[in-house]
């Protein structure tokens, strides 16, 4: 949430300074309509960022402070956070924060503040995806898995169904879920999916994530809208992303799996069980609707590293 204004008084900074960081924090929140999460970050990073110039400029910033600034006061503040314990990534995401509140000083008028601009963003190792062994994935989309659990059957059935499509399809929950009913998928059909930025693909549908569906279909006790959502929950309404996410929880349970197998590690298993036996980068890069390759690319690291570990764990002469 925004940070109250007993809180910002609070700041060694000059009142110009205080005010201003109250409308950006508003205009975080009204205009930009950021998450509270992101206002809340963003807002934290700021206040550091004055905290620390009041200790390194030996007095509350001012206005002309900040538009003072040289890349070097910007890195000693980095380094601060640096041996505060922050990794690159957290790094990048604070100087992110401050810079979003130089841009504000910018338009309105009070001051370029050029050294956040000059300061390259911390470098943060790419994270590799994390998928499930093919073995997990299946199960994971398989409703007898959770045949301990006293839930209905047609839940079951149901969740099976998103996370078929998340595995089979390399679907994300978000694109899963916006399915109408019209476009439940019959055997050897394509669906026709619009992913992130609008950008739509056409996807083809393996014959048992079409019969999951069409299991679910059967089961399903509610009457579904051709217009309306294909996956509902329990009370007849659109099915939410959380109830998924729960019942993969539950699977990492009895399947003694990371926490990292989510239903979004099923669109990185669905990739990286592609790319494992073969499949080309390009078609898999359009089967995800990925706008760069680059993007798609993350998944060669991920086989080589299995690859790598398979190859010590096997070949004579990688045993010492």
């Amino acid at each position: 949430m925004p940070d109250a204004p007993d809180t910002l008084a609070l700041l060694p900074a000059a009142p110009s300074v205080i005010a201003e960081v109250r409308r950006w924090v508003g205009y975080l929140a009204h205009e930009r309509r950021c998450s509270p999460k992101t206002v809340e970050a963003y807002s934290r990073d700021v206040r550091q960022f004055l905290t620390f110039l009041a200790a390194h400029l030996g007095a509350p910033p001012t206005l002309p402070d900040l538009a003072a600034l040289a890349p070097r006061d910007v890195r000693a503040f980095l380094a601060e956070r640096r041996a505060a314990g922050l990794d690159q990534r957290s790094l990048g995401r604070v100087l992110a924060g401050v810079r979003s509140f130089g841009r504000f000083l910018e338009r309105n008028g009070l001051g370029k503040v050029g050294a956040l601009q000059a300061v390259s963003t911390p470098k943060a190792r790419p994270r590799l995806p994390r998928p499930l062994p093919v073995a997990d994935a299946k199960a994971v989309a398989d409703a007898d898995t959770r045949a301990f659990e006293a839930r209905e059957t047609w839940v079951l059935v149901r969740d099976a169904a998103v996370l078929a499509l998340c595995y089979g399809c390399g679907l994300r929950i978000s694109e899963a879920l916006s399915l109408t009913r019209r476009e439940a998928p019959l055997p050897g059909a394509a669906l026709r999916i619009t992913g992130k930025g609008g950008k739509t693909r056409m996807v083809p549908v393996l014959p048992k994530v079409a019969e999951a569906i069409q299991d679910y279909l059967k089961l399903c006790p509610h009457p579904l809208d051709p217009e309306g959502p294909l996956f509902v929950g329990v009370k007849g309404g659109p099915l939410s992303p959380r109830i998924v996410q729960l019942a993969m929880a539950s699977l990492r349970g009895a399947l003694g799996l990371p926490e990292t197998a989510t239903p979004h590690a099923l669109r990185h298993s669905f990739a990286t069980h592609l790319l494992a036996k073969g499949g080309d980068l390009r078609a898999i890069q359009d089967l995800l609707g990925h706008a760069s390759l680059s993007t798609t690319q993350v998944y060669t690291a991920v086989d080589t590293t299995a690859l790598m570990a398979a190859y010590r764990a096997a070949h004579p002469r990688a045993q010492r």
